[in-house]
């Protein structure tokens, strides 16, 4: 179903929407007050530019918002957001979504709410790259985190190196061989080509490899990987950013946490809201800076500086310098596939994290199916119950007769969670985990819900 889409803001997490949605053939309306992010759009993406401020009566009523399905207010000004919000669903904008960096306004006191605007969702792209960044280092040795049915599924990245014992393995004979370790291979990102991989598909050394796995067996597939979790005792922050804010407050009761600002001012500013956090004065470049801090025993070191070139070599540092788990924050999505290949553990963006948020609210209110996108790898996760008059169903299909292009992960039956092999039946009202390239999930819906 085609959308009429506006996106106020052209920025990263705004361009790299406009460039999602338009390859799914919607009408898309870019609006931003800076030519050089207008001019990026015209040259790049299938969609209408409006150069002007996003926040202006003016230029709203040139657009018929009474034919606007979804209004993303994105540019990185709260207060534009907040105005542009209110005035686009005033005019008749069907649905609004914004983006806000204070989190002031999601407190339950809060004087003013999102809501007396006319925003149906927010997005809080620090907030969402904390909570991310939280789950690595609660989950040490691997890549990625996302959680499932409340945190019942589990799906983590891990990078098979040379020690890893599946290499050379087929996916089946890995499974055949730990039938105590119940878990499916659902993505593999093998020198930057993103693929979902079949029994018959051998692990390489440098894949990292997507697991999905009931949350009481990840350490168990860990294991089995190659990568074992660590206890984290030490965690070290470099920048006082908002990010690492988040993160000091969030983890200081747990962890004993270090935070870098080279900005004294900054530092004597956030130190006393942030009382079980030390907070150190330096240049977390400074090599010796470093060694005095004994960056070799500290086992997750997070670079979340708002300067993305300071991230790379600090990270590149201290896993030179032995810190067990290394997490780089960036912005810049474009240096995504080069960064993955420097070194360190993980990689965050704030930014992808807040277009996967917003490309999973439209296509979960659209398709009637909860659905998780992640845009960075391609691939969308899919919830759907099956139908009694399904497809699947109606043909008395074998799950081995499923389509290749696309896999079940996970089933929840009766509340109660199996990971599926080849022997396992699909039944009328199972919820089913699927994960497909967003060109197929459309198939793999239409195959166990009846149309």
């Amino acid at each position: 179903m085609e959308l009429r889409i506006v996106i106020i803001g052209a920025g990263e997490v705004g361009f790299n929407l406009a460039k999602s949605l338009s390859r799914e053939n919607h009408d898309i309306t870019v609006v931003d007050i800076n030519p050089q992010k207008c001019s990026r759009v015209k040259n790049n993406l299938d969609s209408h530019v409006i150069e002007g401020d996003g926040a202006s009566q003016r230029l709203l009523e040139t657009i018929d918002m009474k034919t606007v399905d979804y209004l993303l207010a994105l540019t990185r000004i709260d207060e534009v957001n907040l105005v542009c919000s209110r005035i686009s669903k005033k005019m008749g904008a069907k649905h609004v979504i914004c983006r806000l960096r204070n989190t002031e306004y999601m407190h339950k006191n809060a004087v003013i709410t999102p809501e007396q605007f006319g925003i149906e969702y927010v997005t809080y792209p620090e907030k969402a790259a904390q909570i991310e960044i939280e789950h690595l280092v609660r989950r040490s040795s691997t890549v990625e985190v996302q959680e499932f049915n409340d945190g019942n599924i589990l799906m983590v990245g891990i990078n098979l190196e040379s020690s890893s014992p599946l290499i050379g393995r087929t996916i089946l004979s890995v499974i055949n061989s730990n039938p105590f370790c119940r878990h499916k291979s659902v993505l593999i990102n093998r020198n930057d080509d993103f693929f979902i991989p079949n029994y018959e598909d051998v692990y390489c050394k440098n894949d990292h490899v997507y697991f999905i796995g009931r949350k009481e067996d990840i350490d168990d597939i860990q294991k089995m990987a190659g990568k074992p979790s660590f206890d984290v005792k030490n965690v070290m922050i470099l920048g006082s950013g908002k990010i690492g804010r988040l993160l000091a407050k969030s983890l200081q009761t747990d962890y004993n946490v270090k935070i870098i600002e080279k900005n004294k001012e900054k530092a004597k500013a956030y130190s006393p809201k942030l009382a079980d956090t030390l907070m150190l004065i330096g240049d977390g470049l400074d090599i010796e800076f470093l060694e005095s801090e004994n960056i070799s025993e500290v086992d997750c070191f997070i670079a979340a500086t708002q300067n993305e070139q300071t991230n790379i070599l600090a990270s590149l540092l201290a896993k030179h310098y032995g810190a067990k788990q290394v997490i780089l924050h960036i912005t810049t999505t474009n240096y995504l596939k080069s960064v993955r290949r420097i070194g360190a553990d993980a990689i965050v963006s704030k930014n992808i994290s807040a277009v996967n948020e917003v490309l999973n609210v439209i296509r979960s209110n659209e398709d009637n199916v909860e659905i998780h996108r992640f845009d960075d790898v391609g691939v969308e996760a899919i919830d759907v119950i099956v139908d009694e008059n399904s497809y699947y169903l109606e043909n008395q299909m074998q799950i081995e007769e499923i389509p290749s292009n696309f896999t079940v992960a996970a089933i929840i039956r009766n509340g109660q969670v199996k990971i599926p092999n080849t022997m396992t039946e699909i039944k009328f009202n199972d919820e089913l985990l699927i994960f497909a390239k967003p060109e197929d999930a459309q198939e793999a819906e239409n195959l166990f819900v009846a149309r």
